[in-house]
């Protein structure tokens, strides 16, 4: 695959951001690891390290998104884009706003009196779990994504070619910047706050971010073994269809417990249990389409595209299934297996799709053909299995504390010293292994297409 268009070079500079704040959300999640069996390791608290840990990996993944798309639009317009130096505006907007919003976070971790009031917002962090960036960041990320949009969508109408995966993608990230409006006001009631902070939380990963996925993956698929545009794109509508059915008033299995009508016990629990439909649709056309064309034009590309999708199935699907029926989550919600499920489920789901795009148009962008993919493969199986004993280990620890707490009537405090000692350094263990893994893909990514392509690995 060459470049065709020189504006789609702009996905580089958003790459670039990407894959350093991955390495930055590994490292601060190790620290928090260890804070687990080892309260006072860092000058930063386990509540600081918890934010920054999961803003990064939000962060990270949009900003990869941001990156895939304006390749993507600018391809499928078979155009540059509208306007590059909005583009390079918005990435630099972008990195400072992120930049300002993390430097703000440390310096409340370090003074917490620094957080104070400015026109009835809080100056460095809000305190709402996961949307944690303060009243004027917010309204600078919404500007940066309006750009953002503009620049894609004014792409498309100047050519006026329009594609399903265009079409797909686009539509996809509209939803995402609407679905980030509930998180930007308040309301006196926690039931109603809470109602409408999961529009922000579960309606992004299992929503907007479902869709672009299946965007991409069509994209991908198309790209790497030349699969027909009216096949991927038609599988890819249904979906995306199913993940929009599934998806939204699956947002319900959120509305168990925390005060909302009685009714979303049976709303959230049928459509969760068939959330893992259009995963596995995605799963079964990936492996499909590959069984069907021969020619492939990039091994390492298709490897992690078809690992995303295995892996979107096993841990937004399977593992996102397991504790979602209310009979279940009334005795786990609140547990280490949530946090299981999120593990595997942004690894698989969103991760490795990013890391996708990347080896499938980093060497377009680069000017090469063959590159060097031992280290592709080094760093997937470091990331790989790493993951896979990090989210085995949580689970087991989940599975204690749901017994000890929920059933035995334990309190938090007790349960997490008779439980934890074996459980979190086991994490913290495999968490240098997935440390491993994202350093051989930072050390690829920037020599990727700068050296030799002596190697060659067999996928």
């Amino acid at each position: 695959m060459t470049i065709k268009h020189e504006s789609q070079k702009i996905a580089q500079n958003f790459y670039t951001f990407a894959v350093l704040l991955f390495l930055v959300q590994v490292v601060v999640g190790i620290i928090a690891a260890v804070q687990f069996i080892w309260p006072g390791f860092f000058i930063l608290n386990f509540n600081t390290i918890r934010t920054l840990h999961i803003n990064a990996l939000v962060v990270w993944l949009l900003v990869g998104f941001m990156g895939a798309t304006y390749y993507v639009v600018s391809e499928e317009s078979e155009t540059e884009l509208w306007s590059l130096p909005l583009a390079k505006f918005q990435f630099w907007a972008t990195v400072v706003t992120i930049t300002a919003v993390v430097l703000g976070y440390i310096i409340m971790g370090l003074y917490p009196q620094a957080n104070i009031l400015v026109s009835g917002t809080q100056l460095l962090n809000e305190g709402r779990e996961y949307i944690e960036a303060p009243r004027w960041a917010d309204i600078l990320i919404v500007v940066s994504v309006l750009l953002f949009l503009l620049n894609c969508s004014m792409t498309v109408f100047k050519t006026k070619k329009w594609t399903g995966i265009q079409g797909v993608l686009l539509g996809g990230l509209v939803f995402l910047a609407l679905m980030y409006l509930p998180g930007m006001f308040y309301t006196k009631s926690m039931v109603k706050d809470q109602f409408w902070w999961w529009w922000v939380v579960h309606l992004w990963v299992e929503g907007a971010w479902e869709i672009i996925a299946g965007a991409l993956l069509a994209f991908m698929l198309m790209k790497l073994i030349g699969a027909k545009r009216e096949v991927v794109e038609k599988w890819m509508y249904i979906e995306v269809g199913l993940v929009m059915f599934t998806g939204i008033l699956g947002t319900g299995h959120h509305y168990y417990w925390i005060g909302t009508p009685s009714y979303w016990l049976w709303v959230g629990g049928i459509f969760s249990s068939l959330e893992p439909l259009p995963l596995l649709v995605m799963v079964w056309d990936a492996f499909r389409t590959t069984r069907e064309h021969r020619q492939v034009t990039n091994k390492v590309g298709l490897f992690y595209a078809v690992a995303h999708a295995i892996f979107n199935f096993v841990g937004a699907g399977l593992w996102g299934i397991i504790h979602t029926l209310p009979q279940v989550n009334k005795w786990t919600h609140g547990t280490q297996i949530t946090t299981a499920h999120g593990h595997l489920a942004f690894y698989g789901a969103y991760v490795l799709l990013v890391m996708a795009m990347i080896y499938v148009t980093l060497p377009a962008i680069r000017g090469v053909k063959e590159f060097n993919s031992s280290r592709a493969y080094q760093s997937f199986w470091w990331l790989t299995i790493s993951m896979v004993f990090i989210v085995l280990t949580i689970t087991g620890a989940g599975m204690v504390q749901t017994y000890m707490e929920r059933l035995m009537g334990l309190d938090y405090v007790a349960v997490k010293a008779n439980y934890n000692l074996w459980f979190w350094i086991l994490r913290a263990i495999f968490g240098v292994g997935f440390l491993v893994g994202v350093g051989i893909f930072v050390v690829d990514y920037f020599k990727l297409g700068k050296e030799p392509a002596r190697l060659k690995s067999a996928a």
